[in-house]
Formats: structure tokens, C-alpha cells, sequence
């Protein structure tokens, strides 16, 4: 898949970990289904691997479906094998190298310039500054955009609404959110809350598809 292209048309990725694998599943589906087309589903959730499996055969072979804290090589081999067609990882490592050997496009966690130089070297195609929150918010991707003007940054970690705003005006080309977004949707709670805060984010997302800094 052109992750770039898919970053950039729909600049949210939802990220789905929870505690309940049918629940989990739902919920991705529900995101699908409310516009959400990129969807991660973490390796920290319970039975991840088995829910990426059921999405894939749920939204076939077409739709993007992420895997999640991919952080070794073993990880990588299995999302990919479980129908992941692409990785997104908390930081860097064999999760970042093997995805790549296998031809996965890699969402790739990184908090430090020398983080960001090193990730272009393993062939990330974006970077994932995380926690974003805890690193400075909007105003450290401002500061990270002063030396690495042109490099597509997706922000992850404490991202609510109101901050996805902030951090899409400051030049991300995308933001990935979690709990902020799904709630307790995949540990078994209210689907039509998780509509509901789904069509809060493409609102506020689809806000700032114009207009937004040069990349």
C-alpha cells in the first residue's frame, strides 16, 4: 500500500487495543464503517493477532489494516502473515527492519532528531513522534519541523480533538489516536458512543484539510 498517499488523504489513524478480541474486532469494523480507513490494531491488545486476522477477512483485500507495537522480528513476520499491510512501531528495531524486508510499509516511532535521521535510514516511510503529549505537545513538532521541514510527522500519544486541531495546523501530516478515540469500545463498551466519537475526529480532521502548512 502507498502509506504517504493514505496519511495524507485521510490523516487519522485510529489505534485499537482492548481486552476483549470480539469486542476489538467490533469496534474496528464500527471505525470502517463511520469513514475511518486507516485502523491500527496494537499487539498489546488482547488476541491482536487474531483480530487482525478476522478484520482482514471482514474488509478484504483491499482496505488498509495496521498492526500495531511491532517490536520485533517475529512480530513483523506475524501481522504480516495475519493480513497487516502495514506496521506501526513505538520506537526503533527489528520490528522497523523486517517490516520492511518484507516489503511492509513501517509507521515508525521516534521522539529525538537523532531518532528521525536514523528511521530514514531504516526506510520508515513516517514518523511517529510518541508520546507526543509527554515530548512537548504541538510546539516540539513545531520546533522538530525547523530542521526536518519536509518530513511527514503523525503524532501519537495524548491526542484529543482539540489536539489533533493543534497538532494538523502545526504541519503533521496526520495524527494517530487511541483511547481518546475508542474509549472502552474494544474492551466491550458502547459502539454508538464510539460512532459518536468517530465523527467528532473526521470533523475535526476534515477541518484542516485545507489550508494546512506545506510539507
Amino acid at each position: 500500500m502507498d502509506l504517504l498517499t493514505a496519511l495524507r488523504t485521510h490523516r487519522l489513524v485510529a489505534i485499537v487495543r482492548g481486552t476483549d478480541p470480539e469486542a476489538a474486532h467490533r469496534a474496528v469494523m464500527t471505525l470502517v464503517e463511520e469513514g475511518v480507513a486507516l485502523v491500527e490494531v496494537s499487539l498489546s491488545g488482547e488476541g491482536a493477532l487474531d483480530v487482525i486476522a478476522r478484520s482482514r477477512a471482514s474488509l478484504g483485500p483491499a482496505a488498509p489494516l495496521g498492526a500495531g507495537t511491532v517490536l520485533t522480528a517475529d512480530d513483523a513476520r506475524a501481522v504480516q502473515a495475519a493480513g497487516a499491510d502495514f506496521a506501526v512501531t513505538p520506537a526503533l528495531g527489528e520490528g522497523v527492519t523486517t517490516a520492511r524486508e518484507l516489503g511492509m510499509p513501517v509507521l515508525a516511532g521516534v521522539m529525538t532528531p537523532t531518532d528521525i535521521v536514523a528511521a530514514g535510514r531504516m526506510g520508515a516511510e513516517a514518523l511517529k513522534i510518541f508520546p507526543a503529549e509527554q515530548a512537548g505537545g504541538p510546539g516540539y513538532l513545531r520546533a522538530l519541523r525547523g530542521p526536518f521541514p519536509a518530513l511527514p510527522f503523525v503524532p501519537v500519544g495524548g491526542v484529543d480533538v482539540a489536539a489533533a486541531r493543534d497538532y494538523l495546523a502545526a504541519g503533521a501530516i496526520a495524527v494517530g489516536v487511541g483511547s481518546p478515540l475508542l474509549g472502552d469500545a474494544a474492551d466491550g463498551g458502547s459502539l454508538d458512543a464510539l460512532r459518536v466519537r468517530a465523527r467528532m475526529f473526521l470533523d475535526a480532521v476534515r477541518d484542516l484539510g485545507q489550508g494546512r502548512e506545506d510539507r
